[in-house]
Protein backbone atom coordinates (compact mmCIF):
# COMPACT_ATOMS: atom_id res chain seq x y z
CA UNK A 1 0.00 0.00 0.00
CA UNK A 2 1.53 3.34 -1.44
CA UNK A 3 0.43 6.80 -0.30
CA UNK A 4 1.72 10.19 -2.16
CA UNK A 5 -0.28 11.79 -0.09
CA UNK A 6 -3.14 10.95 2.91
CA UNK A 7 -5.28 13.40 4.93
CA UNK A 8 -7.29 11.98 7.92
CA UNK A 9 -9.85 14.79 8.70
CA UNK A 10 -11.24 14.54 12.32
CA UNK A 11 -14.59 16.41 12.42
CA UNK A 12 -15.06 19.62 14.99
CA UNK A 13 -18.42 17.27 16.27
CA UNK A 14 -16.19 15.36 18.93
CA UNK A 15 -15.82 16.83 22.34
CA UNK A 16 -13.41 19.43 22.54
CA UNK A 17 -10.86 17.56 24.80
CA UNK A 18 -10.62 15.03 22.45
CA UNK A 19 -8.92 14.69 18.67
CA UNK A 20 -6.12 17.26 18.48
CA UNK A 21 -3.38 16.37 21.29
CA UNK A 22 -3.60 12.84 19.49
CA UNK A 23 -2.13 14.20 16.00
CA UNK A 24 1.06 13.23 16.16
CA UNK A 25 -0.39 9.81 17.79
CA UNK A 26 -2.65 8.85 14.77
CA UNK A 27 0.20 10.11 12.38
CA UNK A 28 2.70 7.54 13.94
CA UNK A 29 0.19 5.31 14.01
CA UNK A 30 -0.55 5.27 10.00
CA UNK A 31 3.43 5.94 9.23
CA UNK A 32 3.62 2.77 11.22
CA UNK A 33 0.79 0.63 9.73
CA UNK A 34 2.20 1.72 5.69
CA UNK A 35 5.81 1.56 6.63
CA UNK A 36 5.47 -1.89 8.51
CA UNK A 37 7.75 -0.43 10.79
CA UNK A 38 6.95 -0.74 14.31
CA UNK A 39 6.12 1.88 17.51
CA UNK A 40 8.57 1.81 20.50
CA UNK A 41 6.32 0.09 23.26
CA UNK A 42 7.92 2.65 25.89
CA UNK A 43 6.84 6.01 24.21
CA UNK A 44 3.95 7.96 24.45
CA UNK A 45 2.78 11.11 22.90
CA UNK A 46 0.70 14.33 22.61
CA UNK A 47 0.48 17.08 20.04
CA UNK A 48 -1.36 18.22 17.54
CA UNK A 49 -0.45 18.05 13.98
CA UNK A 50 -0.94 20.43 10.84
CA UNK A 51 -1.25 19.89 7.23
CA UNK A 52 2.23 20.63 6.76
CA UNK A 53 3.83 18.61 9.58
CA UNK A 54 4.24 21.52 11.95
CA UNK A 55 3.97 19.51 15.72
CA UNK A 56 1.15 22.23 17.58
CA UNK A 57 1.52 22.94 21.85
CA UNK A 58 -1.59 21.49 23.62
CA UNK A 59 -2.80 21.69 27.30
CA UNK A 60 -2.94 19.28 29.80
CA UNK A 61 1.28 17.98 29.98
CA UNK A 62 1.32 17.07 33.83
CA UNK A 63 -1.77 15.12 33.36
CA UNK A 64 -0.40 13.20 30.20
CA UNK A 65 2.92 12.69 32.04
CA UNK A 66 1.16 10.93 35.11
CA UNK A 67 -0.53 9.04 32.73
CA UNK A 68 2.08 7.74 30.61
CA UNK A 69 4.28 7.03 33.63
CA UNK A 70 1.13 5.34 35.81
CA UNK A 71 0.83 3.01 32.63
CA UNK A 72 4.69 2.42 32.63
CA UNK A 73 5.93 4.45 29.92
CA UNK A 74 9.52 6.07 30.21
CA UNK A 75 9.32 8.14 27.63
CA UNK A 76 7.12 11.00 25.86
CA UNK A 77 7.26 13.23 23.19
CA UNK A 78 5.99 16.32 23.48
CA UNK A 79 5.67 19.91 21.49
CA UNK A 80 8.88 21.74 21.52
CA UNK A 81 6.51 25.34 22.42
CA UNK A 82 5.19 22.73 25.72
CA UNK A 83 8.39 22.77 27.08
CA UNK A 84 7.84 25.43 29.60
CA UNK A 85 4.98 23.12 31.04
CA UNK A 86 7.10 20.58 32.09
CA UNK A 87 7.97 22.74 35.44
CA UNK A 88 4.32 21.52 36.01
CA UNK A 89 5.97 17.94 36.06
CA UNK A 90 6.80 16.81 39.64
CA UNK A 91 10.85 16.68 39.50
CA UNK A 92 10.96 13.17 40.21
CA UNK A 93 9.34 12.20 37.57
CA UNK A 94 11.28 14.67 35.51
CA UNK A 95 14.41 13.23 36.11
CA UNK A 96 13.40 9.45 36.22
CA UNK A 97 11.41 9.97 32.37
CA UNK A 98 12.85 11.23 29.37
CA UNK A 99 11.47 13.86 27.15
CA UNK A 100 11.72 14.12 23.68
CA UNK A 101 10.28 17.90 22.12
CA UNK A 102 9.90 18.16 18.28
CA UNK A 103 8.85 20.76 16.10
CA UNK A 104 8.35 18.91 13.02
CA UNK A 105 6.39 15.36 12.51
CA UNK A 106 9.19 14.14 10.80
CA UNK A 107 11.28 14.44 14.32
CA UNK A 108 8.09 12.66 16.28
CA UNK A 109 8.69 9.39 13.70
CA UNK A 110 12.05 9.33 14.02
CA UNK A 111 11.89 9.28 17.68
CA UNK A 112 9.01 6.71 17.44
CA UNK A 113 9.44 3.93 14.97
CA UNK A 114 11.22 1.00 15.10
CA UNK A 115 14.31 1.32 12.62
CA UNK A 116 16.90 -1.00 11.69
CA UNK A 117 19.27 -0.02 14.34
CA UNK A 118 16.62 0.52 17.42
CA UNK A 119 15.25 -2.06 18.71
CA UNK A 120 11.50 -2.24 20.92
CA UNK A 121 12.11 -2.21 24.33
CA UNK A 122 10.05 -3.78 26.68
CA UNK A 123 8.06 -1.69 28.92
CA UNK A 124 9.28 -1.80 32.69
CA UNK A 125 8.34 0.33 35.85
CA UNK A 126 10.94 1.17 38.25
CA UNK A 127 9.88 0.08 41.79
CA UNK A 128 9.32 4.67 42.18
CA UNK A 129 7.19 4.51 38.91
CA UNK A 130 4.76 1.90 41.05
CA UNK A 131 5.07 3.88 43.89
CA UNK A 132 4.08 7.21 42.00
CA UNK A 133 1.48 5.38 40.10
CA UNK A 134 -0.33 4.11 44.09
CA UNK A 135 -0.28 7.62 45.47
CA UNK A 136 -1.82 8.64 42.07
CA UNK A 137 -4.66 6.18 42.17
CA UNK A 138 -5.01 6.64 46.17
CA UNK A 139 -5.26 10.55 45.35
CA UNK A 140 -8.06 9.92 43.02
CA UNK A 141 -9.68 7.39 45.05
CA UNK A 142 -9.31 10.12 48.12
CA UNK A 143 -11.02 13.19 46.11
CA UNK A 144 -13.90 11.00 44.58
CA UNK A 145 -15.07 9.92 47.95
CA UNK A 146 -15.17 13.33 49.20
CA UNK A 147 -17.19 14.61 46.01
Amino acid sequence: MLFRSLHVHVPAGAVPKDGPSAGITMTTALASLVTGKPVLANVAMTGEVTLSGKVLPVGGIKEKVLAARRAGLDTVILPRENEKDLDDVPKYLRKEMKFILVDDVSQVLSNALVDGRAKPRARKVSSAGRKSARKINMNRKAAKAGK
